[in-house]
């Protein structure tokens, strides 16, 4: 399944999605539409509803989500200290380092004169 951009659904809050249907999947999707005086479309997104309905109180899915949520928390304070020790920030800084991070450059301070 892909996302196209189009530019009709812009500005709607819909997202346009072109998918690949065997031709008999196909034939019975749009039977079952017409039967129900309803569209393919309308027909896909019902299923595609229900199918997030299910994940929702899938247990494993819910592990698999806090084990996600917990990398990126971990990912998080990884790149927080890589930031504090690059630029002088957070807790963990030194004096010296801090002071010449707001320097013009070019500039020199008294005690490399």
């Amino acid at each position: 399944m892909s996302t196209l951009d189009n530019g009709a659904s812009r500005g709607t809050g819909v997202k346009t999605l072109a998918i690949r249907l065997e031709p008999d999947l196909h034939a019975q999707l749009s039977l079952i539409a017409q039967l129900r005086g309803s569209t393919i479309t309308d027909e896909i997104r019902t299923a595609v509803e229900a199918h997030i309905t299910s994940a929702k109180t899938a247990p494993e899915l819910a592990a698999q989500a806090d084990s996600v949520l917990e990398d990126i928390e971990r990912q998080a304070v990884t790149r927080r200290e890589a930031i504090a020790t690059l630029f002088g920030t957070g807790p963990s800084t030194d004096t010296a380092s801090s002071r010449t991070r707001g320097r013009k450059p070019g500039s020199t301070d008294s005690s490399e004169s």
